[in-house]
């Protein structure tokens, strides 16, 4: 049972994005990418959710093909995508907006119990929450639609690097319960650190593909990792 790519090749344009990827995402575990900008890892995720397609390959969920499936049978099948930036409904308080995922009263409470915080803003707004309490609205819907495999993309895009200590907890936990997160994340280090297995993806093809502290023990290969 796992999120199981092969030889996955997406094109955008001219030429492919990424090139034969072949990778794996255990339930319970976090498989982080790293990689420089442009180097494919949005486009990575898209191609698994449904966003754009895949030219060649195979992506399978629990060994069910989903490549010609459309994005709404893919998150029925249990994959849910957080893009970048937050995806909010910005009239609707943060009730209404983890109301839009949740199929019961406890699916809402047990993705507030992840962020403590929301509770007393639950009236409110979401947009009069600050930056930081946005994405955990948007993490904490996620969480409430009861995803097998949860991916996400560069959660903190516009946030203080304190917001994001306070977010790394909370997508271990998540995967605690079963969940398979695959996180592409600019802050190497603190993303790598919560992972049991890690990527890095230059020029669209998987450079590296191991356990995080070998890389995180390397910083040569991590900084090239960035460089290109």
């Amino acid at each position: 049972m796992s999120l199981l790519l092969e030889d996955v090749t997406v094109r955008r344009g001219v030429g492919p994005v990424i090139s034969g990827v072949s990778m794996e995402v255990v339930p319970g575990e976090i498989t982080t990418i790293v990689g420089p900008n442009g180097a494919g890892k949005t486009s990575l995720l898209e191609a698994i959710s449904g966003i754009v397609p895949s030219v060649s390959g195979q992506i399978t969920i629990d060994s069910t093909d989903v490549r010609r499936l459309s994005r709404r049978r893919r998150a029925l099948a249990g994959i849910k995508h957080v893009e970048q930036g937050r995806a909010i409904f910005p009239s609707l308080t943060v009730r209404e907006n983890l109301r839009l995922a949740s199929r019961t009263k406890a699916d809402l409470e047990s993705a507030l119990h992840l962020f403590p915080e929301l509770e007393k803003r639950i009236d409110s707004p979401t947009v009069l929450l600050s930056g930081g309490e946005q994405q955990m609205v948007v993490l904490a819907r996620a969480f409430a639609s009861k995803p097998k495999y949860l991916l996400i993309d560069e959660m903190s895009l516009g946030l203080a690097p304190v917001v994001f200590l306070r977010l790394i907890p909370t997508i271990k936990q998540i995967a605690s319960t079963g969940v398979g997160v695959l996180l592409v994340e600019q802050f190497a280090h603190l993303a790598l650190g919560v992972a049991s297995s890690a990527l890095v993806v230059t020029g669209g093809k998987v450079s590296f593909q191991g356990a995080p502290a070998e890389l995180l023990s390397d910083e040569d290969r991590l900084r090239k990792a960035y460089l290109g």
